[in-house]
């Protein structure tokens, strides 16, 4: 099956790009804006609506082949790729990637989305929301000239050796953290709620007094609305380093405050993304690694996870080998091809930690289905439900999707 053309459209995310050093630097609230000034590169606001480009392969027997271009909430921040506005991306593609994809043959998606994620243009790599809508584009259309789903092909292109099936669901609150959390109650989430931990005054307290408190709160919040005491969600919450800035950095002071969280969360399983940021690659994989020791040699009932610097297949392998995080945030626009994407799960379930596909709120429908293809393929631990912040929207698009294709592949196995 050849591609015959390719045609691009520009598109709103989920979400907004948010100028993440400017937040951090204490950027006030205007209702849902911010105040101040930009800090970021290419950012004309603080916050500003996201932007992606749907790429659509028309092929031979007139079928549509899609991915969404998209990047991270916070672009530019935590050694990522620059903001990703369509109007200046879109010739990009038109220009120097669609004549090499006209008239290639869907037969195989790994090699393909190798050569295209590898790309160079005047001796640099395509931007990573180029290469991950590319790439995405690429698995639809391989899955539809052999008639599987995108999972079935990702599962047999990389030999996993696992079967497809259901993975838990991670759902996120943004700053609605009290009522979202009910939401999420109410249709039973797997992993929840994220909470957008991202200042320290605010949302930690000055001694993590705030976030210790909403723990509690969450506890038991989960014990009263809950139908069924089978559900037990995993809390997951990601704090963006402000636990490293309220404890400086102290192994000690950083591990005695995670206990008490722990202890708060009992019965339920705690899980801290992104604990510090050191804003440097090298040490922040030593600092987390670090924690992640001083937790497990003191046997604290609790996972760290990496994020930030975290961010390429690269990074991936780096933070694994040296058991920076129990688990790992596969991040998946930062990692630019989804086949980067699906190697990095598998490396994760190699190296014995937990893969989590991940990705940001500010991602389309379109890439949220196709990421959850290859998170049920390579049996990642979690998956993101994605994009925005409003739960009930992403929760649907990824339980759907993988509804979906359970429902096919398990068509194809009792035929």
């Amino acid at each position: 099956m050849k591609i015959i053309d390719v045609v691009c459209s520009p598109g709103k995310t989920g979400f907004y790009f948010d100028d993440q050093r400017a937040i951090k630097s204490g950027a006030g609230h205007d209702g849902f804006t911010y105040t101040g000034e930009s800090v970021t590169e290419g950012f004309k606001s603080i916050r500003q609506a996201g932007e992606s480009i749907s790429v659509m392969l028309i092929l031979e027997d007139g079928q549509v082949a899609h991915g969404d271009c998209a990047a991270v909430q916070y672009s530019g921040a935590g050694g990522r790729d620059p903001l990703f506005l369509a109007e200046d991306f879109i010739p990009v593609i038109e220009k120097e990637i669609a004549p090499k994809l006209i008239g290639r043959e869907l037969d195989c998606f790994r090699e393909l989305a190798e050569e295209f994620d590898r790309m160079q243009v005047n001796g640099k790599r395509l931007h990573t929301a180029i290469r991950y809508g590319i790439t995405q584009a690429i698995l639809d259309g391989v899955a539809k000239a052999k008639h599987l789903t995108m999972a079935e092909i990702v599962n047999e292109e990389y030999n996993v050796g696992k079967e497809i099936k259901r993975i838990p669901i991670f759902t996120q609150s943004g700053d609605n953290r009290y009522d979202n959390v009910d939401k999420m109650i109410i249709k039973t989430a797997d992993v929840m709620p994220h909470a957008l931990i991202n200042h320290v005054e605010n949302k930690l307290g000055l001694k993590g007094e705030k976030l210790l408190e909403y723990v509690k709160w969450m506890t038991d919040r989960v014990q009263k609305l809950r139908t069924d005491e089978s559900y037990n969600p995993i809390f997951h919450i990601d704090v963006y380093g402000t636990i490293g800035i309220a404890f400086d950095c102290d192994n000690n002071a950083m591990a005695d405050y995670l206990e008490t969280l722990a202890e708060a969360a009992k019965p339920f399983k705690l899980r801290i993304e992104g604990p510090m940021d050191v804003e440097d690659r090298q040490k922040q994989m030593e600092a987390l690694r670090d924690l992640t020791a001083e937790v497990d040699r003191r046997g604290i009932n609790i996972e760290l996870v990496a994020d930030e610097w975290c961010n390429t297949f690269e990074d991936v392998k780096f933070f694994a080998d040296n058991k920076a995080g129990h688990m790992l945030q596969i991040k998946t626009p930062d990692l630019g091809g989804v086949n980067n994407t699906a190697e990095a799960i598998i490396y994760c379930n190699e190296k014995g930690l937990g893969a989590y596909c991940g990705g940001t709120c500010n991602e389309t429908n379109r890439s949220a289905e196709v990421t959850t293809n290859v998170a049920m393929a390579c049996a990642a631990t979690q998956c993101l439900a994605k994009p925005g912040m409003g739960v009930d929207e992403g929760y649907m698009i990824v339980n759907n999707e993988m509804n979906r294709v359970l429902a096919l592949v398990n068509r194809r196995k009792n035929a």
